[in-house]
């Protein structure tokens, strides 16, 4: 992906702090916001996994710190829910003034409800997701309920949530106090999309259910089974990432060309921060490459070789079933195994050294169809004369220069 640094003012004039993921190598179709949790901030793993599917499905996502927050300037103790909606009401016009205007809002537990109160603003938007969301703002209290007492008696207290220390108003109580939710939800009539986990112990699945009701169709409910409040485990943040990209083109207009005009088949894209998960557009199509876990990587997605070796694995199965369709042959399905590694040369002088070993590329077949010996040891041969078997063979170069 394109990771870029950005900031943009509130309403107050102070500075947020953002990153703008943009796909590789094209244009984005849509431009979508996404409403972090609670105290979270932008650099939440479970973000970064979302905005990442959405990316690699063509959306560009900005993700930013609510005042006060995270590299965001402001005081948290003076912030209250109105101005996350206010915070991400500028988000859009910065995309706007800028880019162009986010068609997509997606909100995270208290992130949600902001996201459905800032839809009802931002004319632009025309679908909304909540994950893990309150039915009504003032939900939050339950998280200082042993400080309300104080909060009250004197206007504020010291709160600890998550292991870090926060100083929340009686302002901000009074503000979730006048935020009717289901008033907003009910006139919103925009599309909805409602993720919530069952097992959630931190916003129960109530308020997902509470959403849905108060909510105009078009609406839809993905019971996140399983999962945590955080979503804390990256397969359901990516799970979570696919579905709403998924499920939103049904109402955003993604068809437009967005193509960058490029000579090249395969654009690899790979910021500092992302270890080696690297964006890749492959022809008109977009899919990750990692390493495994215990490489050091993320395992998003095959690994380098992998993908030489899907290459291989794909080109034999074309050029057989080709062959085979030429000769009238009943092929039904062919299957190719395909792994690479380092191996001795059969006729090794000197096993012992590094150097002896040879690239080598396991390949084994599987052929289901009615084919009598002669047939499959013709195909057999075949599938050394597929083009990536014979690039693979052939004395190779590879010219590189720098354009940028």
């Amino acid at each position: 992906m394109n990771l870029q640094k950005i900031t943009f003012q509130n309403n107050e004039g102070e500075t947020l702090s953002g990153r703008l993921e943009m796909p590789a190598d094209r244009h984005p179709h849509n431009f979508a916001i996404f409403a972090h949790c609670f105290t979270c901030t932008k650099n939440l793993l479970a973000v970064k996994n979302i905005s990442r599917a959405l990316t690699a499905n063509g959306f560009a996502v900005l993700r930013f710190d609510f005042t006060g927050l995270g590299e965001s300037e402001g005081d948290f103790e003076d912030t209250n829910f109105s101005g996350n909606v206010s915070d991400l009401i500028a988000a859009s016009r910065f995309l706007e003034t800028r880019h162009k205007a986010p068609t997509l809002l997606i909100g995270h537990s208290l992130g949600g409800a902001a996201a459905l109160f800032a839809a009802a603003e931002i004319a632009s938007i025309k679908a909304v997701a909540t994950i893990g969301a309150p039915s009504s703002p003032v939900h939050v209290k339950h998280l200082f309920k042993s400080t309300l007492h104080e909060i009250n008696e004197s206007g504020k207290a010291l709160v600890n949530l998550s292991g870090r220390d926060f100083t929340i108003k009686k302002q901000f109580l009074d503000d979730l106090e006048n935020k009717s939710l289901a008033t907003i939800v009910e006139n919103l009539r925009k599309p909805i999309l409602i993720l919530h986990s069952p097992q959630d112990d931190t916003v129960g699945i109530k308020n997902a259910e509470a959403i849905y009701k108060a909510a105009r169709h078009p609406k839809s409910f993905i019971s996140l089974d399983g999962a945590d409040h955080l979503l804390m485990r990256k397969e359901d943040s990516i799970y979570v990432g696919q579905l709403i990209a998924g499920w939103s083109q049904r109402y955003i207009d993604s068809n437009e060309d967005v193509e960058l005009a490029t000579k090249h088949q395969v654009v690899a894209s790979l910021d500092a921060a992302d270890g080696f998960t690297t964006a890749m557009k492959v022809g008109s199509h977009f899919l990750t490459a990692d390493e495994p876990i215990d490489f050091g990587g993320n395992n998003y997605g095959p690994s380098p070789y992998e993908l030489v070796s899907a290459g291989l694995s794909a080109c034999t199965a074309m050029t057989l079933q080709m062959y085979a369709k030429r000769k009238g042959w009943a092929l039904d399905n062919v299957k190719v195994h395909t792994s690479f590694g380092k191996s001795h040369a059969e006729d090794c002088q000197d096993c012992e050294t590094d150097s002896a070993k040879l690239d080598t590329f396991h390949r084994e077949i599987t052929l289901s169809g009615n084919l009598d010996d002669k047939q499959k040891l013709r195909m057999l041969q075949i599938a050394d004369k597929c083009p990536v078997h014979k690039t693979l063979h052939n004395t190779v170069q590879v010219l590189t220069k720098l354009i940028a």
